[in-house]
């Protein structure tokens, strides 16, 4: 197989989302390497240095996001979409997870049966098993969210759901858009967690007929409707002149020189303990410079330990009093900054990592 080779960076966490119970445990997390490398037959850009026997997730895995209105209102929109291609059908979806979505689903009427081998609740709709023929479940549309960045292999993995499901139906897929990560320079979100990433050129190679195709989350996640029976080998075109930027990490040395320059009046404050935080505090570890606090308002999240780092995250109310007005916070996602401008009264200085090279 012949490839490109994108980007490289050496022992990221395995888990970004896994929180744990002391320090000693989270620096002393399970790390792999990232060697970023665009298939030149395919077009599709994976990590070609993943190790699927590293993935075991457990209970203390935590990346749930809906305790954020933003984000549930991102839910309303994703609901919005299916229901416009869905109506009065029948749903699987595939990799339900601990069923938040299934739930909010099953709420707006429609008939669904979720799977998962790790779903840890007791709903009746949910089956803890993967999806396969011997299940022997079929439906009209299949629902897929924030799974196939996570398979090594999404082309033969979507061929598996296209022939449990009869070879036919339709499919929602959801998936991080790695266009706009490049666009953004966002190096935090690229993760040992996530083998592939994918731009929406992808799943026009993927797929004869798509029926709908876009962004939502500010364009951080792109989705598409998709026939299945219409899915193919995807296949390089000379018209993709994708180029991986070169200043991708720039910012990198920015943030790190502000905070230790003591340009954030001496406390180093980072909005947001999941993905993004991990490794945004990691590469600044790695630069010189230390982050303070960890903000997170999932309390699941608080009172626990980052991975790779070690730091701990607390509540808003734990870290505010500390902090003198102006104080500069570093949001992790700026799709929640009203959200956080509202919860602090709007005043502390605000640098939306995510937005701020732009």
């Amino acid at each position: 197989m012949a490839v490109e080779e994108l980007y490289r960076v050496e022992q990221l966490p395995v888990f970004q989302n896994r929180m744990f119970r002391s320090a000693e445990d989270a620096r002393h997390c399970a790390r792999g390497d990232i060697v970023l490398v665009r298939d030149l037959d395919s077009g599709l850009i994976h990590n070609q240095a993943f190790q699927p026997e590293l993935m075991q997730y457990d209970a203390d895995y935590q990346n749930e996001q809906a305790v954020s209105s933003v984000f549930r209102a991102h839910l309303d929109e994703v609901a919005a979409i299916i229901q416009t291609h869905f109506e009065d059908q029948t749903l699987i979806e595939v990799g339900c997870g601990k069923g938040y979505f299934l739930e909010h689903l099953l709420a707006c009427g429609f008939a669904i049966t979720g799977l998962d081998p790790t779903y840890e609740g007791d709903s009746p709709h949910v089956i803890k098993q993967y999806f396969t023929p011997q299940i022997g479940l079929s439906a009209d549309g299949i629902v897929l969210r924030h799974v196939l960045e996570h398979v090594r292999d999404p082309v033969g993995f979507l061929r598996h759901i296209r022939d449990s499901n009869g070879g036919a139906g339709k499919i929602y897929i959801e998936v991080p858009c790695f266009d706009w990560i490049c666009e953004h320079r966002a190096w935090f979100d690229i993760f040992y967690e996530h083998v592939n990433y994918f731009r929406a050129s992808d799943f026009q190679r993927m797929f004869g007929t798509l029926h709908q195709a876009g962004h939502v989350f500010g364009g951080q996640y792109q989705f598409v409707v998709a026939d299945l029976a219409t899915l193919r080998a995807p296949q390089l075109q000379e018209s993709d002149g994708f180029v991986f930027p070169a200043d991708f990490l720039a910012t990198v040395t920015r943030y790190a020189e502000m905070i230790k320059a003591g340009d954030t009046r001496q406390r180093a404050v980072i909005w947001g303990g999941a993905s993004k935080g991990v490794i945004f505090a990691l590469y600044m570890q790695r630069a010189g410079a230390g982050i303070d606090f960890v903000i997170d308002i999932n309390p699941a999240k608080q009172g626990r330990y980052l991975a790779a780092t070690g730091l701990k995250v607390s509540s808003p109310e734990q870290v505010l009093a500390q902090l003198e007005p102006g104080a500069t916070i570093f949001v992790m996602n700026g799709n929640y900054l009203p959200e956080i401008r509202q919860t602090t009264r709007n005043q502390f200085n605000y640098l939306t990592v995510d937005h701020e090279n732009l």
